[in-house]
């Protein structure tokens, strides 16, 4: 279960960051550039991402 929730939350670091940079027309080639809605949702998937990495850690 461990190393799911780790896995799980590596991607979700990964994907947010993707559509943090995407959102704030850095990394331009898709819908997602230049609308400010991603940066939010990349952000919002950073911190659950964060989340779940150390709820699994934690975890006996």
């Amino acid at each position: 279960m461990k190393t799911t929730l780790n896995i799980i939350g590596g991607l979700l670091i990964l994907s947010g960051g993707v559509w943090v940079l995407q959102g704030t027309n850095i990394l331009p080639g898709s819908y997602m550039t230049g609308n400010p809605q991603w940066t939010i949702n990349g952000v919002i998937a950073i911190a659950v991402g964060i989340g779940l990495i150390f709820f699994g850690r934690n975890r006996k």
